[in-house]
């Protein structure tokens, strides 16, 4: 089995790369072509790799088999907890080069480049306005459908967005940290 010996007979024709079988060179040729077959039904998510997809549904049907050894914390996908025992390890292998921080993952460092371009893939369907990242989006959305999920404990005033209510509750405290 090609596995176990490192075998790699199937060649990619645009970047060169070598793959163990046809299965993976089919689903490899995807990363030049954009197709992604495998689409999520809950979150409309799509995929390019059969693997990748069965690894994000399992982020939606609540299983979560990768557990860390360090502080029990479990994750629904194996990157993730790779992602995560960085923390632990304060590894960083990802490096901007434009202003050389380093990151934990490929996508920390992909949404930092983007503070570097001013790329802003996220746009509103609604108002248009565009982010550079998708959790922004997902906050900025809040606006619109009228959800205030952000509660002031000590006065129950509600906000859109968590950062909001952060700065809302330096009322209370009387902290002014700038």
């Amino acid at each position: 089995m090609r596995t176990h010996t490192g075998e790699k007979p199937f060649e990619c024709d645009v970047c060169k790369k070598k793959l163990s079988s046809k299965f993976a060179l089919t689903e490899h040729m995807r990363t030049h072509t954009g197709e992604k077959p495998y689409g999520c039904e809950t979150c409309k998510m799509k995929f390019s790799i059969k693997f990748c997809f069965t690894e994000h549904m399992k982020t939606h049907n609540g299983e979560n088999p990768y557990e860390c050894e360090a502080c029990k914390k479990k994750f629904s996908i194996k990157s993730n907890l790779a992602v995560h025992m960085r923390k632990h390890t304060g590894e960083k292998p990802y490096e901007c080069e434009t202003c050389k921080k380093k990151f934990s993952s490929k996508s920390y460092l992909a949404s930092h480049m983007r503070m570097h371009t001013g790329e802003k893939p996220f746009g509103c369907e609604t108002c248009k306005k565009e982010f550079s990242r998708k959790s922004c989006l997902t906050e900025h959305m809040k606006t619109h459908n009228g959800e205030k999920p952000y509660e002031c404990e000590t006065c129950k005033m509600k906000f859109f967005i968590k950062s909001n209510l952060a700065v809302h509750m330096r009322t209370h405290t009387g902290k002014k940290p700038y």
